[in-house]
Order: C-alpha cells, then sequence, then structure tokens
C-alpha cells in the first residue's frame, strides 16, 4: 500500500468510495432534518404542542438510537465483514428515504418525526464503522489526510444539506417532487458509490452479540475507560460536539436579533463556520506531515477559546441593522471581525478534532475499534444533550447569547487544561512539534527502513540537548529513549522525557544502582515490542566529531537480540542546543528554520555486531553534515 497524500487519496479506491458515501449520507440527513424544520416553519405542519415541540421532538428523537442501539452497532461492525454492511445500511436508507417521502406527501407529523428516529438508526449502525474502516484502507500515514478529508466532506455535507433542505421547500411553491428527487436519488447514489468499497474483513468475526441497552451501553463505557488516552481522547472530541452544538443551535438567533440580518446572514455564518473546520482539517493534514500529531490539539484548543472569546467582543451592543441583506451585513462595521472570529473557531475546530479521531484509530485494540468508535458516538450524544439542557439552564438565568458564547469559550479552556493534565502526553508533543517546526527544518532518509511494530533500536550520533526531541518529531512510532540522567533533569525538558517514558541511566561507577534499573527498564521494553534509542557515545560531543562508543548496548544485545539501525543526526552541531561556541542554551539562535538531517541506515542484526562496525555506520550515514 503506497502513502497518499490527501488529494491522492479522493483518487484511490480503496478511499473515495467510502467517501463519497458517507458524504451523500451526511448530505441527506441534513436536506431531510432541514426540510423537516421549514415544513414546520413555513408549510403549517404541527401537532399538540405547537412547533416548538416539534422541533425539540425531532432534535430528541434523531439522537435517542445513539443512546439506545451504539453498543449493539459496535459489536455488529466487529462481528461482520464492514463493506457489506455498509451497503445494506444504505439500501436501509434508500427505503427510509421513500418512507419519507411518503410521509411529507401525507402531511403527517407522527410520520416525519418517526422517519427522523430511523435516520437517527441508520446513523448509528454507520457510526462505527465509518471510523473504524479507515485503518483497514489506509496507511497509519495517511490517517490523519483522510480523517480529514471525512471532517471536511461532513461539515461540507451539514452546510450544502441546510441550505438545499430549506430551500427544496421554501422556494419551490410547494412541489413535492424536487424533495422526493433529491431524498431518493442521493440515497441511491449513496449506495451505488458504496458497492466499490473494498472488502473490510471482520476484526472480531467470533464475538458474541449481545442486545441491552443499559448494560452493554455501561459495559461498553467501561471497558473503554480502561485506556486513559483513548478515552480522553473520546471526551476531547465530545467537548467539540457540546461546542460546534451550542454555536450551530444559536447561529439562526445571533444572526436574526443581535447582528440583525436575514436569513442570507445565518447561512453566512453557517457556511464560514463549515469551510473553516474544512481548511483547519487539511490544514491538520499539512502540519503534522503525514503523522498522527496530537501536539495540534492544544493549538487547536487554545484557537477555540481564544477565537470564541474575541467573538464576543466583536458582538455589537445593538443589532447592525434590521432584516440585512448579505450585502447590507458584509458592508456593516464590525462584521468582518466576526466573520473571522467564526471561520477561525471552525479552523481551530478542524486542528482539534482530526488528530484526536486518528489518535484512537491508531491506538485501538483493532479487534475493539469499532466499539470504540461506538462509545465515541454514545458520549457525543451525550455532550449534544448537554448542551442543550445548559443553553436552556443559563436562558432561564437570564444570561445573553454573548455571555452564552463567553461561558462555552472559557469552558474549553477549562475542558483542555483538565484533558491535558491527565494526559500530558498531548502538551509533550506539541513542544516537540514547536521546536521541530519553528526551529529547524527536518529532512528525513531512510524512516520506511523502520519496522511498524516490534522491537528494534535505534543508535545516533550524540550531537544536541534536544537530539531526542528531534527523534521523537521525526519517527512516526512511539519512541523510549535511554539518557544520561543529568540531560533527563534538565527543566522543561524534563517534563517532556518523562511524559515520553524516557529511561535516564549513569555510568556504572557514578551511580550502579541507576545503571543497573536502566537496563532493567530497557529490556522490559524490549519485551514490549517497543522501539528503543540508545546514544551509544553516552554524551554529548564536545568537538562536532563523532565520539568512541560504549559497549553498553552491546551488553543489552546479548539478553535481547533485537534489530539494530544506525541513525546520523545532520546539521545539529551549529545549534543552540549544542557545544559548540559555548554552552549550549546560553547562546543565541544563529538562524531559524535551520535544515537538519535525519538519517537511518539499514538494519544491522545483532549476531556478530561490533562496536566498531555500528560506529562506522553512523559516520558514513552522517559524512561530512555535522
Amino acid at each position: 500500500m503506497n502513502s497518499r497524500s490527501p488529494v491522492g487519496l479522493l483518487g484511490e479506491r480503496r478511499f473515495a468510495p467510502y467517501f463519497l458515501t458517507q458524504l451523500l449520507g451526511a448530505f441527506n440527513d441534513n436536506v431531510y432534518k432541514n426540510a423537516l424544520i421549514a415544513l414546520i416553519a413555513y408549510a403549517g405542519i404541527t401537532a399538540a404542542g405547537g412547533e416548538a415541540l416539534l422541533i425539540n421532538l425531532a432534535a430528541g428523537l434523531f439522537i435517542l438510537p445513539f443512546f439506545l442501539f451504539s453498543a449493539f452497532a459496535g459489536q455488529v461492525a466487529e462481528r461482520y465483514e464492514k463493506s457489506m454492511l455498509i451497503r445494506r445500511i444504505k439500501l436501509l436508507e434508500i427505503g427510509i428515504m421513500a418512507l419519507g417521502v411518503l410521509a411529507v406527501a401525507s402531511g403527517s407529523a407522527a410520520l416525519m418525526i418517526g422517519v427522523l428516529f430511523l435516520m437517527g438508526l441508520q446513523s448509528t449502525f454507520f457510526g462505527p464503522i465509518k471510523y473504524g474502516i479507515l485503518p483497514q484502507h489506509l496507511h497509519d500515514t495517511e490517517l490523519v489526510s483522510g480523517n480529514g478529508l471525512v471532517e471536511l466532506g461532513t461539515f461540507l455535507a451539514i452546510l450544502l444539506g441546510t441550505i438545499a433542505g430549506t430551500q427544496l421547500v421554501t422556494a419551490t411553491a410547494g412541489l413535492l417532487w424536487p424533495l422526493s428527487l433529491t431524498l431518493i436519488g442521493v440515497a441511491v447514489a449513496g449506495w451505488w458509490a458504496s458497492r466499490s468499497i473494498p472488502v473490510s474483513p471482520a476484526a472480531a468475526p467470533d464475538l458474541r452479540l449481545r442486545f441491552n441497552p443499559v448494560v452493554e451501553t455501561w459495559r461498553l463505557v467501561r471497558d473503554t475507560a480502561k485506556d486513559r488516552v483513548i478515552f480522553q481522547s473520546i471526551l476531547g472530541i465530545s467537548w467539540f460536539w457540546f461546542l460546534g452544538a451550542t454555536y450551530l443551535a444559536q447561529f439562526p438567533v445571533f444572526a436574526r436579533d443581535v447582528l440583525g440580518g436575514n436569513a442570507n446572514v445565518f447561512t453566512l455564518l453557517l457556511a464560514v463556520f463549515s469551510v473553516g473546520i474544512g481548511l483547519g482539517s487539511m490544514l491538520c493534514s499539512l502540519l503534522s506531515r503525514r503523522r498522527v500529531e496530537i501536539g495540534l490539539v492544544p493549538l487547536g484548543a487554545a484557537g477555540l477559546t481564544l477565537a470564541g472569546i474575541d467573538l464576543v467582543l466583536a458582538t455589537p451592543a445593538a443589532p447592525l441593522g434590521e432584516a440585512m441583506t448579505l450585502t447590507g451585513f458584509l458592508g456593516a462595521p464590525g462584521a468582518w471581525r466576526i466573520l473571522i472570529d467564526v471561520s477561525l473557531i471552525g479552523l481551530s475546530g478542524g486542528l482539534y478534532i482530526v488528530p484526536l479521531y486518528a489518535l484512537i484509530q491508531q491506538r485501538a485494540d483493532p479487534a475493539r475499534l469499532s466499539r470504540t468508535i461506538a462509545c465515541n458516538n454514545i458520549m457525543n450524544a451525550l455532550f449534544m444533550v448537554l448542551s442543550a439542557v445548559l443553553v436552556i439552564l443559563l436562558f432561564s438565568l437570564g444570561l445573553s447569547l454573548s455571555g452564552l458564547f463567553l461561558v462555552v469559550a472559557v469552558m474549553t479552556a477549562v475542558v483542555a487544561i483538565y484533558i491535558f493534565t491527565l494526559v500530558p502526553e498531548f502538551l509533550m508533543r506539541l513542544l516537540v512539534w514547536m521546536l521541530i517546526t519553528v526551529m529547524y527544518r527536518v529532512r528525513p532518509t531512510g524512516l520506511e527502513r523502520l519496522p511498524e511494530t516490534g522491537a528494534a533500536i535505534l543508535a545516533p550520533n550524540h550531537v544536541s540537548f534536544v537530539d531526542a526531541l528531534i527523534i521523537a518529531g521525526t519517527v512516526r512510532r512511539p519512541v523510549r529513549f535511554v539518557m544520561y540522567h543529568g540531560i533527563f533533569r534538565i527543566p522543561v525538558l524534563s517534563f517532556i522525557f518523562r511524559t515520553a517514558r524516557a529511561i535516564p541511566i549513569a555510568g556504572r561507577r557514578e551511580n550502579a544502582e541507576l545503571y543497573e534499573q536502566a537496563f532493567i527498564d530497557m529490556r522490559a521494553a524490549l519485551d514490549a515490542g517497543e522501539l528503543l534509542c540508545l546514544f551509544p557515545e553516552g554524551k554529548l560531543t564536545p568537538d562536532g566529531d563523532i565520539g568512541e562508543f560504549r559497549p553498553g548496548i552491546l551488553h543489552l544485545l546479548d539478553s535481547r537480540p533485537v534489530p539494530v539501525y544506525p541513525v546520523a543526526l545532520q546539521g545539529l552541531w551549529k545549534s543552540l542546543f549544542s557545544r559548540r561556541g559555548g554552552r549550549a542554551f546560553l547562546k543565541l539562535p544563529r538562524r531559524l528554520f535551520a535544515r537538519i538531517g535525519v538519517v537511518v541506515g539499514e538494519v544491522l542484526v545483532p549476531e556478530g555486531l561490533t562496536i566498531d562496525r555500528l560506529r562506522k555506520a553512523v559516520v558514513d550515514l552522517r559524512g561530512s553534515h555535522r
């Protein structure tokens, strides 16, 4: 499987039919939901309790299946082949849309709401497959791109479906056939696209299916929560849906009552928000350099908070006009600042959510991935319900719309701090990402030689205090570093090293106990199939040349004979963090965006490996580029 760029994936059979299928499904969902709202608002469709009851009942019944059936849907997605399940779900969509057309033609509010429940049920069963299928067809280096495209497609489908659903009711003079043709035609097109999705073998074909909504949902959440990183990622994703649900629900009122615009101003806000998420999702792929870069999550959280606060500050004290047209709004003072804030909220959301989805797909047990996604869907639905409850509560206490936006912006910061405190790996990866993005331009060579799984040892030269960070930010697999305890304890860097579970070591004469413990930890890491990085020189180079290698690595290979990969670091001798021209950290940086190289050589088998042979391999890789 060759790794592809986001654009390249759209031309691949292993991704394109799936992408088109999920995009058309999301579009159809939003066409029907918004057509129903428009029918209630403009065509007199009503029931006992009035419009407000119908609209809220519709929203509730669409979400209800996620609570009732997600646990079972996750089991089904693990038990059976996924492309077959998708085709059957899309056939079900055709039937549901046909029933929806019948409901609209009959004018039955009860039948329309029932169809919405069935749509929620269909989405409940599609959700665990939607994200669970990606790791089966995409390389690890493509997960961020794939998820970015999915989020881009989803929010563009929400935007276009919202517009189409409203216009197909309000602009067709009561004609039924345009809406009917759209709903059934899109459903048929989605089924046709699904027929080309490649086979995706069942992850757990022997899994016993158990349907008990309360017990199985509790068991699913409990079991998923055992992996703290994955569960905190789920909470992070759910918070985004809380935030998104809050903004999207309030944009119509914000556009009409606060900004003084007509329906087109609301559509513009929705468009800017959706396009922002799409751009953020694609930017995430670019900034992550085709790896699952969770360091972008704190960056996205900061953007959500700051842009949310500035939206509050940019909100006018009085409406900018009355039922303003789009042109009138764009010419009003402060309008562009509001649009920029809304777009930045969307863009930050893309940076925030895409790495979280990719992280779950990368780290979850493949035999439980669909169930993990099902747990995520349950939590997302719960947080969206909590969003509605919070909005009702705060408005009942007399809070203004601007006050609500301020509350959710501040809450975003609080939630982010909570998650990043429990899982400091996010902040650690942010610091590493900033280092290799701002300080350097890294040119990796030979990374494809490293095994994707299994124990192995990296043996690089040691040039600067940030060698470990450069390697950690370049190699796609998590790396366990063995480093001199003095470097391990450097302030700020110590936080990164501890979070990355680095192993401190000292010379045998300096601290025999720490020396022996380091070897115990190294053997345990290799036994667990981890990628270990040792610096055979044992200290930083004082002159830029590669020093003598110590025999500790051979001592480790005697008990754990695993493959060894020589690695050469190029261009770091002139770094702020090396010992060239004075003490590290106490010099001014000579330049930003310096080009450095990380070169991985051919594998060296442990049998018969000598220190001299290993050193020569590193020296040859580095060449004259110190």
